[in-house]
């Protein structure tokens, strides 16, 4: 009997993490409501409260678990891949409802009392694994330390896309992306690499 009551459970977690994800998006944190979140998710607010002690808990789980249903890219690691994955995040940014939930807690968690770099630290740490494989293939300057520009460019990343998001409802985040890289790569990228990285057209069904 434990199993089925255990795969209840976890689903009720999704659901609330789902239903929670959709209400932030849709109304920060300060305008959502627990109510809100329980009729949407189809649950009891005893099973929010049995998941998450509080609002905040909760929001602090859709904010740390911001990643959990991002697609992950395939191929050889390094600088293409690197410039590919910002590609993707911009992408997952505009239709990910979970994803973009998450990055406007990260941006707005002061107002609920927290400050927790823990999704900031989870791309400086994924960005800095591309830059470490690039290191190695040659691809990087020398000089150029994973660590710091990978910090580098997630506060950059982040204030792209906030600024998009703030301006355009991030309809154009991939052609700033581009930008973000187009001053970027001449100062970390190898003389070839340089000439191999792409980045990828913007056909317009990118943009909507």
């Amino acid at each position: 009997m434990a199993r089925p009551q255990q795969e209840r459970a976890v689903k009720t977690r999704a659901a609330l993490i789902r239903a929670a994800a959709e209400e932030f998006d849709l109304h920060g944190y300060a305008g959502t409501s627990t109510t809100k979140i329980v009729k949407r998710a189809g649950c009891t607010m005893g099973a929010l409260y049995f998941h998450f002690g509080s609002k905040e808990d909760l929001a602090k789980a859709v904010m740390n678990e911001q990643a959990e249903n991002v697609t992950e890219l395939t191929g050889r690691s390094g600088l293409q891949r690197l410039v590919d994955l910002t590609f993707a995040l911009a992408r997952e940014l505009q239709h990910n409802v979970q994803f973009k939930a998450g990055v406007r807690l990260a941006v707005e968690q002061g107002a609920f009392g927290l400050q927790d770099d823990s999704a900031y630290q989870l791309w400086i740490t994924r960005f800095k694994e591309e830059l470490i494989a690039a290191q190695a293939l040659g691809e990087l300057r020398e000089g150029v330390d994973p660590g710091s520009f990978a910090r580098t460019l997630v506060g950059a990343y982040s204030g792209t896309q906030l600024l998009s998001e703030i301006s355009a409802g991030r309809t154009d985040l991939l052609e700033r992306i581009a930008d973000l890289w187009v001053y970027f790569l001449p100062g970390v990228a190898s003389p070839g690499a340089l000439a191999a990285v792409e980045l990828p057209a913007l056909e317009p069904e990118w943009v909507e």
